[in-house]
């Protein structure tokens, strides 16, 4: 063990990703002892995906410091200051920036802050009687460290999820989107490539295998049970579900409103932004003019029920559900955008008995983003509410409203601005009646002259 990864801190961070790293940002001036384990060596984020062109669907605003503290230094905007390359962004005239440089935004912070710590997999978190002790191992050399801390903050992300049927087939040849960039090469030499799934991700993998398609000659297909291609909404007031305000609604909801609201919202966080489904059409009405005819084929409706390997591919058994007509189609490679899921992480299983549970097995969480425990410390988590919290859960235009809320938590007292008045909306009705003399008082007087 070295001197830096043993003994007491104030509160541990398990997982190096935004959220966590917004929060060892934010914490970096505060007399708040912190530590951050994360099992990579180097830090990355969705290495798979950092695919040439790609953008990240919000604003660079929502950086890691920049909504709770516009001076950090951390921000994005300072990045590039560091980096000579505040000239060229200010030229490139648009809010959504490179992913590939948002990653390399991120990597910089966390190269920047003491309290990160790479090559460190928690494998548990056991109870004390003042907090947690927590014990890592190095993934490469096996060297073992552990902690004592108060405060635990779990912000491990999300996992690849490929539905069970799949994954006898998983390899070179049949891989999730997260893996994309690693398998890309393989896939290119393909004869026939099918993308299943119609989220972002997909649709990302969909355009990148498009543009280079007359290069190397593949049949492209692309398949997804759900009705259709549909945009992710992304209108300004839509959006405002994407705030501090709305969240604090949600959260105030009681559980079987908020799976009913939830049920009703896919469109609010699921789908293709605009600038991609306007791309991918772009290029096929491209490859259409004349005599042109894309070798490309998209189908909706369509569940890809099984993959069985053959010969010379994979057979994807496929159910077109309205017409409820049964089918084969055959392709060399398959590219799973199925999405991702949060199972429970195994370290906390030594804390199972003492973590609370709603009917259908969720963790309870606080407002505060605390979750409900008879531990003596306190376990917040990161994106790991939708179902309490709202749709802007992964959102990283509320990594730094969230974690203001814990900074303010951890320190007992607001350390950034917990922001309340953030949108135009109303959401509760409490909220309309009390605020309608004010809206009044703020109309101008009426004359007959």
């Amino acid at each position: 063990m070295t001197e830096t990864d043993r003994g007491h801190v104030d509160v541990l961070g398990v997982g190096l990703g935004p959220f966590n790293l917004g929060l060892a940002a934010l914490l970096a001036d505060t007399d708040v002892e912190a530590a951050f384990l994360e099992q990579a060596s180097a830090f990355a984020w969705h290495e798979g995906m950092l695919i040439e062109g790609a953008t990240l669907e919000v604003p660079f605003l929502a950086d890691l410091v920049t909504l709770a503290d516009p001076t950090s230094e951390y921000s994005y905007l300072n990045y590039l200051r560091e980096n000579d390359r505040i000239y060229e962004f200010y030229f490139y005239e648009t809010f959504q920036v490179p992913r590939r440089e948002y990653d390399a935004y991120l990597g910089w912070v966390a190269d920047r802050l003491d309290s990160c710590r790479f090559g460190r997999r928690v494998t548990s978190v056991t109870e004390t009687d003042s907090g947690f002790r927590v014990e890592a191992v190095d993934p490469e050399t096996g060297e073992r460290y552990a902690f004592t801390a108060d405060d635990l903050v779990v912000g491990v992300g999300s996992r690849p999820y490929v539905p069970e049927q799949f994954r006898d087939c998983l390899g070179d040849a049949v891989f999730h989107t997260a893996q994309y960039r690693d398998r890309r090469d393989g896939a290119l030499d393909s004869d026939a490539i099918a993308v299943v799934g119609s989220g972002q991700s997909a649709a990302e993998v969909v355009l990148d295998l498009l543009e280079r398609q007359a290069d190397y000659g593949y049949r492209l297909d692309w398949l997804t049970r759900s009705d259709g291609f549909f945009p992710m909404e992304y209108s300004k007031l839509g959006l405002q579900h994407f705030t501090p305000e709305y969240t604090r609604y949600f959260s105030d909801l009681d559980q079987e409103t908020r799976d009913e609201t939830l049920s009703d919202q896919d469109l609010l966080y699921k789908g293709i932004d605009v600038q991609t489904s306007a791309r991918i059409y772009d290029t096929l009405y491209e490859r259409s003019i004349g005599s042109g005819e894309p070798d490309f084929g998209m189908l909706a409706t369509t569940a890809v029920e099984d993959i069985e390997a053959t010969d010379d591919g994979y057979r994807l058994a496929c159910h077109q559900t309205q017409q409820d007509e049964r089918f084969v189609h055959e392709a060399a490679t398959v590219v799973l955008g199925t999405g991702y899921h949060r199972p429970t992480p195994s370290f906390l299983g030594p804390l199972e008995d003492a973590l609370e549970r709603d009917p259908k097995g969720r963790l309870r969480i606080t407002e505060e983003y605390r979750v409900e425990s008879d531990c003596a410390g306190r376990l917040f988590v990161q994106n790991a509410g939708v179902y309490t919290h709202g749709v802007g859960t992964p959102d990283l235009g509320l990594g730094c409203y969230r974690n203001a809320v814990i900074v303010e938590q951890l320190t007992g007292r607001e350390v950034y601005p917990i922001d309340e008045d953030t949108v135009f909306q109303d959401f509760a009705v409490e909220r309309f009646v009390d605020d309608a003399p004010a809206r009044r008082a703020r109309e101008p007087a009426r004359s007959d002259d």
